[in-house]
């Protein structure tokens, strides 16, 4: 073997750190999670996360925030302002060990009581990590009767600190900077994440107001919730809710494990059961655990654990019935936790989960003793949730009953033409050329067959008119072999959109086993209802299908023209009208026979031919549109449909265009 002479040496040398601001600059994932958006967006929550901090604390009421059109960020509070100045303990001054410095803070000491008992930010890296990943930041500070400033660039501090005398209504901080994009890949965050993290914060810190100003639509938002989780639970809700909300409120002492040190913790639950909505959300210090951690595992054995004694002690099972599922109880639920401690173990940097062992113990045995007696004290509520949590657990096992039944049906790929009557195989495996046409009746399979391309093109006929699935339920459409033998040929599985049924969802693009899909019917009331038929069962089976532009309509000619020895075909009345403009001489004319009646060099030239046919794509350009449409002609609105034909059903009988 050659030894690589140009190769690099490994050695002593070759080990270095990264320095100052390239700490954060060059792996920005390290601290923020992500260098992409959802890292930037983390950067703004950790300025934020200060400003709620001092809140919290008692100083401010008000948070401002702007959003500027260049992607600068501007986030102004009324607290007692960023120490900036000089400290004689630390021999440095505080702006550098705040914003140039990681793991600096005035949060370490939260447990002693000293400052921020309960605080968002623990780790003293957010001001400091989002200023070295920052293209400029700027600082004001409005304390002790001065106002100091502060000017950065790309992590590098410009000019020092500047100090002067100044009068003031409120001391607090004002920081704008402008994410750099030499750090993150995309700092164009959406105005919905300010709208939602500016929500989220106000429902979790009860009367502290965020104003959200957005100048590129010039749109000012408030956000405050006075009485903070519960304001939320019936603004989620909608009044829709079969229980009232009930709301928890406890604090502890203990210790994760005996020879750690002990903490306070804070805890707010607040729930209501509703039948149309359901949500779950647990908030610690303020921060969003989109992972849950020691909340979620707290609520999931409280709620099963009593509701399960329950149904045990008022005899809810039926004989020799498995016991109910969280999942079960979360589908009728609305739940908020809000909880705080003076130590917390976050998961990692971006605090979406907590790990303490003490607050999952503790939340545990509070929520099971309010709701055992809750559940005592409200007799008529308790038997509400019972027999609601009961039906969902039944119809969740309903559903993976069906969802075994039906992938046994559609899984398999070997001999589709055996397990499938009348379908017609093409011969090429190719998935890129494969056709797959969609016809009515035996008549029209026959007739397709004889005029394919039996290398490409594959036949499927549909026995008359087919389920309308607007209307129908998932178990009566499973049951329907017409619809079942078309899913078994397209061998894309399902998609299920269902509150109860969501593990009946089976569908996978990449197992799709055609090219184009081709829906082939006559031109004639009949036919246009058979396709409209089709496209509602491929609209709510497998709408991804349509968005992927695989879902085709094949054009039948309306008019067969003869003259002397050729034959024209005419797809409108407009057509007809320009052919027969061109002509000299005899002619003939004669409505289009159906498609089974269809000679087959006919059926190749004017519908299956690549070349010659008229293929119209299935677009999902209005999904909102189409969803009213299908349902104008197949759902409940007899009135609206029966309005809908007297005014332009002669339109489509014509073949005019209407859209």
């Amino acid at each position: 073997m050659t030894k690589n002479t140009k190769a690099q040496v490994y050695g002593n040398e070759s080990i270095t750190s990264l320095k100052g601001a390239d700490r954060v600059r060059l792996r920005p994932g390290v601290i923020f999670g992500s260098d992409g958006i959802e890292g930037c967006q983390h950067s703004v929550f950790e300025i934020l996360s200060n400003s709620i901090d001092e809140a919290r604390e008692g100083y401010g009421k008000v948070i401002e925030v702007t959003r500027f059109k260049d992607k600068s960020v501007m986030i102004k509070d009324e607290g007692r302002g960023i120490p900036l100045d000089y400290n004689p303990k630390e021999e440095r001054f505080n702006w550098e060990l705040v914003f140039c410095e990681l793991y600096a803070g005035g949060k370490y000491k939260n447990n002693s009581g000293e400052n921020y008992e309960y605080s968002l930010g623990l780790n003293g890296l957010g001001s400091c990590a989002t200023q070295y990943s920052s293209e400029y930041m700027d600082v004001t500070v409005f304390r002790d009767g001065y106002r100091f400033d502060l000017h950065f660039e790309k992590g590098e501090n410009i000019g020092g600190l500047k100090k002067e005398k100044c009068s003031y209504q409120n001391t607090g901080t004002i920081i704008k900077w402008r994410p750099d994009l030499d750090v993150f890949t995309d700092i164009s965050i959406p105005l919905d994440y300010y709208l939602t993290i500016l929500r989220k914060q106000a429902v979790v810190n009860a009367g502290l107001k965020f104003v959200l100003f957005d100048e590129e639509s010039l749109q000012t938002f408030e956000f405050c919730y006075k009485n903070g989780i519960v304001d939320y639970i019936k603004e989620v809700s909608q009044d829709k809710g079969f229980t009232e909300v009930q709301f928890y409120e406890t604090s502890a002492r203990g210790r994760d494990r005996e020879d750690k040190p002990e903490y306070k913790v804070k805890m707010q639950i607040g729930f209501c059961f509703n039948n149309e909505i359901n949500l779950l959300e647990y908030y610690h210090n303020s921060s969003f655990l989109e992972h849950g951690g020691a909340p979620d595992k707290a609520v999931k054995a409280a709620f099963v654990y009593e509701i399960d004694k329950c149904l045990k002690a008022r005899g809810k099972y039926n004989k020799d019935e498995t016991k109910i599922t969280f999942a079960d109880i979360q589908d009728s639920l609305i739940l908020v936790t809000n909880s705080f401690s003076t130590m917390t173990s976050y998961e990692n940097q971006t605090k979406k989960s907590i790990t303490n062992k003490f607050i999952q113990e503790a939340m545990t045995e509070f929520l099971k003793q309010q709701l055992e007696i809750y559940f005592i004290e409200n007799k008529a509520e308790s038997e509400k949730i019972t027999e609601q949590v009961l039906v969902n657990k039944r119809s969740r096992e309903s559903a993976e009953k069906a969802r075994i039944n039906l992938k046994k049906k559609l899984s398999g790929t070997i001999d589709i033409s055996n397990r499938v009557k009348k379908f017609v195989d093409c011969r090429t495996k190719d998935i890129n050329k494969r056709e797959l046409y969609i016809v009515e009746g035996d008549s029209a399979l026959g007739a397709c067959k004889l005029g394919r391309d039996a290398e490409f093109q594959a036949i499927m006929p549909v026995r008359g008119k087919i389920l309308n699935c607007l209307k129908a339920e998932y178990d009566s459409i499973f049951k329907n072999e017409i619809i079942t033998d078309l899913l078994k040929v397209l061998g894309c599985g399902v998609e299920i959109k269902s509150k109860h049924n969501k593990d009946l969802d089976t569908f996978q693009l990449e197992n799709l086993r055609w090219d184009k899909i081709i829906i082939c019917t006559d031109a004639d009331v009949d036919g246009f209802q058979i396709r409209t038929l089709i496209l509602a069962m491929l609209y709510r089976l497998v709408p991804t299908l349509i968005n992927a532009g695989k879902v085709f309509i094949a054009e039948s000619p309306l008019f067969e023209i003869s003259s002397k020895n050729k034959t024209f075909f005419a797809y409108s009345e407009k057509e007809k009208a320009d052919i027969l403009a061109k002509l000299d001489g005899r002619y003939t004319i004669q409505r289009s026979k159906g498609l089974g009646e269809n000679e087959p060099d006919m059926m190749w030239e004017t519908t299956m031919n690549p070349k010659t046919r008229r293929l119209i794509k299935v677009l999902p350009d209005d999904a909102e549109r189409t969803e009213q449409v299908f349902d104008l002609l197949l759902g409940d609105n007899l009135a609206g449909r029966k309005a809908f034909i007297e005014e332009k059903g002669h339109m489509y009988l014509d073949m005019i265009d209407v859209s």
